[in-house]
């Protein structure tokens, strides 16, 4: 029986009349040669499965770095298939204009849009800031839109005349408008809405002329430092961190999987605020308690589909007003101004009213002296540099309370998965970690606790010597060194005991930049707002066809299919010329070419004799 196929006559076998295969009865060489085909398929498959499974993840992050390198080119304006996005944020000392940029969806729903800051020929972040803050303006509000209308000019002269019309422009107002009046607000707000569209093309509707409160701030600010992160991509890597979600509003489906997002925790002057995931459902202990919550939980979807669940967030947002480390120093001295005075006047004494008789302060470093002013009166303060004493003292300032599930000023704070948690320190967190004693980046308590005691048990003398040798980092000044000692034990304080993170906890990393770049609140919103906008091109790609995703292959990226190819047709022709040279040889005179046909599995040809 002879079984054969459009394929190198070395593929061909035969079966004998005995049932035998014949390739049992093979010679040495055809056995070599079905090994090392049989080894090549192997190889081929390994390749393909096995080693794609395992550094797979290594491409995409390969592709991840190069797009962030990227990042820094100039944006190319002439790309018609660019899009553009304006985003003002008014602040209490000023506003700041971002112009933001993303191409065309990729057309997967599951996808979010690629979304970039604009850089213009110099590479430079096509940003601009004008003082003072639109606050300023409460008892003029007619005079808003000609303040405003500098940064507008500016985006104009960079997003291209043809893509005004389809450029959305959001003008988001925060802490200086807020603690206007609601008439003031909605007085400058009408300004903005009525000029605006006269002067200027851009998308703007009722709806982007708004002033956010400090929990929609804080999950803009969430939003863009996890989608910088990329954390709202899909995963299916074995490294990836991952998280188990109870969707809201799901409880009786099974949770979903996905990548792992970060916490922020940012301590500025005034203000320390924390974000984070709530990834399952809570529990409270009591009714005051959950409607407490309700304020401090924020969720939403950041999908363009709002049946699909797969980027619904539930995000615990909580600011505290006093608790930055200028605000906490301040509340610090006047505290014990308060009771020196108590104490005095109790006892007949001028305790710290005098050089000669200072309060000994435990946050100052060692011997230095500083002066506080109030009401007329002048305290004297000593540094004694005694960390742990420092720590003890600044205890009652967190305003902790007995109930469970709270953190500073008894604010509820849902449970932290600590074992399973990231979380990122900004502002303060980095500059305690980092200007003076070096340590920024991955935090370790034991590693700071024995830095800040150090330093606050180092002479101030020392302490000047060592700065005006620069042996801080280049923006550390005298105000951080002196108060380095309070601000230290005030941030180990606010994040072991004020929201109860665990001594031994090993994933909170202080920075100032993510991937070389200051992450604004003003990417996690415009990313938020503009979250539909991928149906359009979803819609469209269907309407061209439902076979986009064949448009969108890219045979560069399957390369082990290429490989493969080119490995079978090479094989293919080297089994060629093997068999043609084998068939060469046979033929050659004195040849017996019966054993040719056998071979072949032929019936032997009878050779006519001479005539």
């Amino acid at each position: 029986i002879s079984i054969s196929c459009l394929f190198p006559a070395s593929w061909h076998f035969s079966i004998s009349p005995v049932g035998c295969p014949r390739m049992l009865n093979t010679t040495l060489r055809q056995i070599i040669v079905l090994s090392l085909l049989a080894a090549a398929f192997f190889l081929l498959y390994y390749s393909v499965v096995v080693i794609r499974n395992k550094y797979g993840y290594r491409d995409r992050k390969l592709h991840r770095y190069l797009a962030r390198v990227t990042d820094t080119e100039a944006t190319d304006t002439n790309n018609p298939n660019l899009n553009y996005g304006i985003m003002v944020d008014c602040g209490s000392s000023g506003s700041r204009i971002f112009v933001y940029c993303w191409p065309r969806h990729n057309g997967n729903p599951h996808d979010l849009l690629d979304i970039k800051q604009m850089r213009d020929e110099n590479r430079k972040p096509v940003v601009m800031k004008i003082k003072p803050g639109i606050s300023e303006f409460a008892t003029s509000p007619e005079k808003v839109s000609d303040y405003i209308f500098p940064l507008l000019s500016f985006a104009a002269e960079h997003v291209p005349r043809a893509k005004h019309k389809e450029t959305p422009l959001y003008i988001l107002c925060t802490a200086g408008m807020r603690i206007l009046p609601e008439s003031q607000q909605k007085a400058i707000l009408e300004d903005l809405l009525t000029d605006i569209p006269v002067h200027f093309d851009f998308l703007f509707s009722d709806s982007h002329a708004e002033v956010i409160s400090g929990k929609q701030e804080g999950v803009y600010a969430w939003i863009g430092i996890n989608f910088v992160l990329g954390r709202f991509e899909h995963t299916d890597d074995e490294d990836d961190a991952v998280v188990e979600v109870h969707i809201p509003g799901s409880e009786n489906k099974e949770a979903i999987v996905r990548k792992r997002t970060v916490g922020i925790l940012d301590m500025g002057g005034v203000s320390t605020q924390i974000a984070y995931e709530v990834p399952k459902t809570v529990s409270f202990a009591s009714s005051q308690q959950e409607e407490v919550a309700k304020n401090l939980l924020a969720e939403f979807n950041l999908g363009c589909d709002a049946h699909q669940t797969e980027h619904v967030y539930r995000v615990y947002v909580a600011t505290f007003l006093g608790f930055g480390g200028n605000a906490a120093r301040q509340r610090y001295t006047d505290g014990i101004f308060a009771n020196m005075i108590f104490r005095n006047r109790l006892l007949g004494k001028q305790a710290g009213m005098s050089p000669d008789t200072p309060y000994l302060d435990p946050c100052l470093p060692l011997d230095i002296e500083e002066e506080i002013q109030q009401n007329g009166q002048t305290m004297h303060l000593r540094g004694t540099g005694d960390f742990n004493l420092c720590r003890e003292v600044i205890q009652t300032l967190m305003n902790k309370t007995n109930e469970t599930q709270t953190s500073l000023n008894g604010v509820y704070q849902p449970p932290v998965h600590f074992e399973n948690s990231e979380f990122y320190g900004f502002s303060e967190f980095y500059y305690c970690t980092e200007d003076v004693l070096r340590m920024g980046g991955e935090y370790s308590a034991a590693k700071f606790l024995k830095a800040a005691k150090d330093y606050c048990a180092t002479k101030w003398s020392v302490l000047r010597e060592r700065f005006d040798r620069h042996l801080y980092a280049s923006h550390a000044d005298l105000h951080r060194l002196k108060y380095q000692c309070f601000k230290s034990a005030w941030m180990f304080e606010v994040f072991h005991s004020g929201f109860s993170f665990p001594i031994n906890y090993g994933n909170l990393k202080t920075a100032l930049q993510v991937y070389d770049k200051e992450v604004q609140w003003t990417l996690g919103a415009i990313l938020y707002r503009t979250r539909f906008l991928p149906l359009r091109d979803i819609q469209q790609e269907n309407f061209h066809g439902n076979h986009s995703h064949w448009r969108s292959f890219s045979f560069v990226y399957n390369h082990y299919l290429f490989f493969a190819c080119f490995f079978v047709v090479l094989l293919a022709i080297l089994l060629y010329l093997l068999r043609l040279r084998r068939i060469h040889r046979r033929m050659l005179p004195g040849s017996q070419s019966p054993a040719l046909w056998i071979e072949e599995g032929l019936p032997p040809q009878k050779i006519p004799g001479a005539l």
